[in-house]
């Protein structure tokens, strides 16, 4: 089976690209646009397999897309090209409309065309797998529910509001036109190759550096968190077993205050590097908190019991394992994220507008 994967050089994307190299005997077509947050060296261990392709395009290229549908066949498209950073989209939210609702109908509209010239047979197998976020369902704030399948949206950010309205899309092009969807919605991923303007691994550079701990408000906002390679099994499984015209809601089972990841990072640090930084006498020290972005949710949390029920995926990873491994893996991986820093992104605020 050939499986387009699109962002395959993001964060979330080269892992499921490592999953499915590394673990099934898939062939993977990786289409990116390669902005600011795709990394190739993220798929170093891959990138000279057989079974791997790249092909660097912009998802709002149509013809490009065309040509590529055309060129690689493909069997499943996992759709998981996006601008993925909140504080970005408060600060400049029309590259977040482009990629995520244009992106998004332009590869609807190449698969279409696409699926549509397939035989019986192949146009029966065929797969859009989309993969979303839990942020579309807005804000939990003050109740102890949990996302669900069925739960309304309600998205606060421009970021999140553009990832429901592609979903929306993605939904409409199976009830108009029969393209054969599926939609998934995930909870805050983290672990390796994860780019240093998110939360986890701010922190730990940040503290590695002697620099401030920035924590939004008072630090309580809760999170479910998810370790990408889970997440990376659970989307294959979805592509590859779900059922056409469902939406399943993957989760780490992990609810935690942004303030006590955090923590969390600073006590690891503490036991695996214990020589501070000059003036640093505990990592705790350096957090400071600062006035909390604009329309912040305040808890998301998300029911994973559909999955596991009809496609029997769960997380491998309790919290306190994956944050072991992610913290030991930037420790052992300054190359890595020494030249990511050496480009655009400065550890640099962002969304305070």
């Amino acid at each position: 089976m050939k499986i387009l994967v699109t962002g395959g050089a993001g964060f979330i994307g080269s892992a499921v690209v490592r999953h499915i190299v590394e673990n099934t005997k898939d062939s993977v077509v990786n289409v990116d646009k390669l902005t600011y947050a795709g990394n190739l060296e993220s798929l170093a261990t891959v990138s000279e397999n057989e079974r791997y392709a790249f092909e660097q395009v912009d998802i709002c290229d149509r013809a490009e897309l065309d040509r590529v549908f055309s060129l690689h066949q493909p069997d499943v498209v996992m759709h998981l090209a996006a601008e993925s950073h909140v504080d970005r989209s408060i600060d400049g939210p029309a590259a977040f409309i482009e990629t995520n609702i244009i992106g998004t109908y332009n590869l609807l509209e190449a698969a279409r065309q696409y699926w549509n010239s397939l035989d019986i047979d192949k146009k029966a197998a065929f797969r859009f797998h989309h993969i979303s976020t839990d942020e579309v369902y807005g804000d939990l704030e003050g109740t102890t529910d949990l996302f669900t399948e069925e739960t309304s949206y309600e998205p606060s950010s421009p970021y999140s509001a553009s990832k429901a309205s592609s979903d929306h899309l993605v939904r409409a092009w199976l009830r108009t036109y029969g393209l054969p969807t599926i939609v998934t919605n995930c909870s805050n991923n983290y672990g390796p190759y994860h780019f240093p303007e998110k939360l986890i691994p701010l922190m730990i550079l940040n503290a590695l550096d002697g620099k401030a701990l920035p924590v939004y408000g008072d630090g309580m906002q809760i999170r479910d968190w998810l370790f990408v390679e889970d997440h990376a099994r659970a989307l294959y499984k979805v592509a590859t077993e779900g059922e056409i015209g469902e939406t399943y809601n993957i989760g780490g089972h992990n609810e935690k205050a942004n303030i006590e990841v955090v923590k969390t990072i600073c006590a690891l640090l503490e036991e695996l590097v214990p020589t501070k930084p000059e003036g640093v006498a505990q990592y705790r020290d350096l957090i400071t908190y600062v006035k909390d972005r604009p329309g912040h949710d305040v808890r998301y949390a998300i029911d994973a019991s559909k999955i596991e029920r009809e496609l029997g995926w769960k997380p491998e990873e309790t919290f306190e394992s994956g944050i072991r491994k992610t913290v030991m893996w930037y420790l052992d991986n300054k190359a890595w994220w020494s030249r990511v820093l050496d480009g655009s992104y400065s550890r640099e605020r962002l969304g305070t507008n």
